[in-house]
């Protein structure tokens, strides 16, 4: 069984009064011990993240931002990178491409982190990253990371009322009255798989933002998503967010793990 996991870490793992949260971080990840790790805001970790995946018993693949934050995929062995790199567009944060050698073929997996304060811009980000699947040619493929993104099928209204103004609006429209779910719409659109439904009922409903860490700009939100081909959604045996021991405190998400039923090829 593979499991594979999404996590925003915030800001590389330290905040800007100096309070360094790598070791909860670690620890997280060392108890769900995913074999492929989806990891968003890598700031300041062009020199460390090597070293934080050596913690891990991991392989870091990041693709780096112009004006953001980096993103990465850490692979855990005996799964084989076949080939690893970024998708090329101008991503606000950037979007990192892995593929690994599976029993039933190769399987794709793409970590990113959409733009926070335009739902046009995210949309436009999402066309990029569905083009970007379409030409892997691949039928087990994943999409992981920080959508920025309410979902389509729920009503957000009275969680949104209860936000400061400018962190309502990066979630509407225009019109300041519409939510904004279109990036993860026009993904479902394009043929993805919201794994989410697979949880079998966790509560409370899938929320992965804010944690007790902290998140003044989140009102109890879905943010993080695992997408995937059909085929792949097909092996979904379980997915959760995960709120055990040190996540609570080690950043302001929550991961997301999947168990996926694939074996290293």
């Amino acid at each position: 069984m593979l499991r594979v996991m999404t996590w925003n870490i915030r800001t590389g793992g330290r905040d800007g009064d100096g309070t360094d949260r790598r070791d909860r971080i670690v620890s997280v990840v060392t108890a769900q011990r995913p074999d492929v790790l989806a990891l968003q805001e890598l700031r300041g970790m062009d020199a460390t993240l090597g070293g934080l995946a050596g913690r891990l018993g991991m392989a870091a693949y990041p693709a780096r931002s112009c004006f953001g934050q980096p993103v990465a995929v850490l692979v855990r062995p005996p799964l084989r990178v076949l080939r690893a790199g970024r998708v090329r567009r101008p991503f606000h944060h950037a979007a990192a491409r892995v593929q690994v050698a599976t029993g039933a073929g190769p399987l794709t997996v793409l970590s990113t982190h959409l733009y926070p304060y335009s739902g046009g811009r995210r949309r436009m980000e999402a066309d990029w990253l569905a083009a970007a699947l379409r030409r892997t040619g691949g039928k087990l493929a994943l999409l992981a990371g920080d959508l920025n993104t309410l979902e389509p099928t729920a009503d957000h209204t009275a969680r949104l009322a209860g936000l400061a103004t400018p962190y309502r609006r990066r979630h509407l429209r225009r019109d300041g009255r519409t939510v904004d779910t279109r990036a993860v719409a026009r993904l479902l659109d394009a043929g993805l798989v919201d794994l989410w439904p697979r949880s079998g009922g966790d509560e409370p409903g899938g929320l992965t933002v804010p944690t007790r860490h902290g998140g003044a700009e989140f009102a109890g939100m879905r943010l993080d998503y695992l997408l995937a081909t059909p085929a792949l959604a097909d092996r979904v045996r379980a997915v959760r967010v995960v709120r055990d021991g040190d996540a609570d405190a080690a950043s302001d998400h929550y991961p997301v793990l999947a168990e996926v039923d694939l074996t290293a090829g």
